[in-house]
């Protein structure tokens, strides 16, 4: 329950970073179920007030009740001193780049599933972090914002493939991802088996920015990682609109993945 807090928290965060902005204040209203006790809840809170402490968050209201099964709903409120990034910014030409690795958060999430003995493995508990307490990049947010870096921007939340499509139909422009460019973690390259890029391409809630720049800024944006201690890496580039979303293999060739991302309305 502490790390249902911490990541209730974590992923409203990333909502802001992903527009440049800082979080403030936090709504929180949950739905209790009866069986939980005091301690169940205090464990809970306990997630959100760490993470909430680190990031200048106040809670300053909201709700709780009975409910039949547990209702966490947070509403976080943010401010920017910038003009905030939207997701209809990128150009044709312009380069495509992600922060830190993907991937790791869906490979956790299948081998929990399975109950794999891999995350007892070196590298396991890695994974599981990353799915278990992600962190929002916020000051890799604000710094894209500030300094006019990023042109359009989203967190990688429901799959990277997924999410760039947002950036697509608000920009107006295709892309095209080439898969050996992908970011990927030690511990995924040693656990991922027969998945290949499946996780990465399509698994979401890692968490990092996705983000379009135009081709000149190439160096700055090499640099602030240095500054921001976080890895920024450029994987694909904006196209004209008919070409949709192509992801290419080291040979050129089209890479074919099954999965699209996660839909929050699939089964409406």
């Amino acid at each position: 329950l502490y790390a249902l807090g911490h990541k209730s928290l974590a992923v409203n965060i990333s909502d802001i970073a992903a527009m440049g902005g800082t979080p403030a204040y936090l709504l929180l209203s949950l739905g209790i179920p009866a069986r939980f006790q005091t301690d169940d809840v205090d464990e809970f809170y306990r997630g959100i007030r760490s993470l909430a402490s680190k990031s200048g968050i106040a809670l300053v209201g909201g709700d709780m009740s009975v409910a039949k099964s547990l209702l966490i709903s947070a509403c976080l409120i943010g401010q920017t001193r910038y003009r905030p990034v939207s997701r209809a910014g990128a150009r044709i030409g312009d380069d495509i780049y992600v922060t830190g690795t993907v991937g790791d958060s869906a490979l956790a999430l299948k081998l929990l599933k399975h109950k794999s003995p891999k995350l007892t493995l070196p590298g396991g508990k890695f994974l599981l972090s990353r799915h278990h307490r992600p962190l929002a990049r916020l000051d890799a947010g604000v710094i894209l914002a500030r300094e006019r870096l990023a042109r359009a921007m989203i967190d990688v939340s429901d799959g990277l493939v997924q999410d760039l499509g947002h950036i697509c139909t608000a920009s107006r422009i295709g892309a095209i991802i080439f898969e050996e460019m992908l970011p990927l973690s030690r511990a995924y390259r040693a656990l991922v088996g027969r998945d290949g890029m499946r996780h990465a391409l399509a698994g979401g809630e890692d968490y990092e920015l996705l983000f379009c720049a135009r081709r000149r800024d190439r160096s700055r944006i090499e640099r602030l990682q240095e500054r921001i201690n976080v890895p920024i890496t450029r994987i694909g580039t904006c196209v004209p609109r008919p070409n949709r979303i192509t992801v290419l293999n080291s040979k050129g060739r089209r890479y074919s993945y099954r999965a699209a991302g996660y839909d929050h309305f699939r089964r409406l």
